[in-house]
């Protein structure tokens, strides 16, 4: 089993840093074609509001822009000075090793996060490998954790869980509940979903109606539905104390290095997507074994 797990590791690995250069990607755009998808629609509330017949200038330069920003195009930049990034300067870690961290162009430093996420994808993408071998599980999986790195990346930068990704996250869980892909059931997956996103609905409104204020944003309610598909609602209790522990401790950390963003807020979907991983490494009964349950 371990020498056939092997080649599988190896080759889900290689393919897991492919994906996390493209997990990147999605992290620095998605949020930027978010607001440009939202400006568009102000924009257009505007017009019709203002003057139905005749498009303002606001609406007219923002659909060109958000035709011409995806994914995809433009091809990807440097920030500092626009140099345009070649495709042997976008090999996964290689090339960021070769430039030593910095632009071939101007030297500005490169984010260590880039090659972080890629390494880290090719981690988890192996372990799946050797854990499920090559199989549709393994596949599911390797799914599963590139959505949850993408929204932990998008969650800390911007504070926002895009209903792009924990949408098809939950779904995808049920599907492949349903499917048999994973060991989840399809009852335990179906109500996982229900009660992740309920409990969460209903901690947010009893925390506003004592303070007034906002605890935690919509997308942590999908995101927990998301996980409780995935892994059922047996696992629920687990992860929502892993993400807690882990929350409290970085808070503080975050709080005494006087680091924390304005508000004082700390947003809750990367504790929500550090727990997940780590019950599909170790289990949700590993979870409350590690902190004494």
């Amino acid at each position: 089993m371990l020498e056939a797990s092997v080649p599988a590791a190896a080759l889900l690995g290689l393919l897991g840093l492919l994906v996390g250069s493209f997990l990147n990607v999605v992290i620095h755009r998605l949020p930027r074609m978010m607001e440009m998808r939202w400006a568009a629609e102000c924009a257009e509330l505007q017009q019709s509001a203002a003057t139905p017949s005749s498009p303002t200038p606001e609406s007219a330069d923002a659909a060109p822009e958000a035709a011409t920003f995806n994914l995809m195009v433009p091809r990807s930049r440097c920030p500092h000075c626009g140099h345009q990034i070649r495709w042997f300067e976008n090999i996964p870690v290689l090339s960021y090793a070769a430039l030593r961290g910095r632009c071939s162009q101007c030297a500005a430093s490169i984010s260590l996060r880039y090659p972080a996420v890629e390494l880290v994808t090719a981690a988890l993408f192996a372990w799946c490998g050797a854990h499920w071998g090559l199989s549709l599980e393994a596949l599911a999986w390797c799914g599963f954790s590139a959505a949850i790195l993408a929204l932990a990346g998008i969650d800390w930068d911007t504070t926002l869980l895009p209903d792009d990704i924990t949408l098809p996250l939950l779904w995808a869980g049920l599907c492949a509940a349903g499917l048999g892909w994973i060991d989840t059931r399809l009852p335990d997956a179906l109500w996982g979903a229900v009660a992740g996103y309920l409990s969460l609905w209903l901690v947010y409104w009893a925390f506003k109606l004592v303070t007034g204020k906002e605890g935690m944003g919509y997308g942590d309610f999908k995101l927990f539905a998301a996980l409780g598909a995935w892994f059922g609602w047996q696992a629920l209790i687990p992860v929502i104390l892993m993400a807690s522990l882990i929350g409290a401790v970085i808070g503080l950390l975050i709080k005494f290095n006087g680091r924390l963003r304005e508000g004082g807020y700390v947003p809750f979907g990367p504790f929500l997507a550090l727990a997940g991983l780590t019950a599909m490494v170790f289990g949700p009964s590993a979870i409350l074994a590690a902190i004494g349950l």
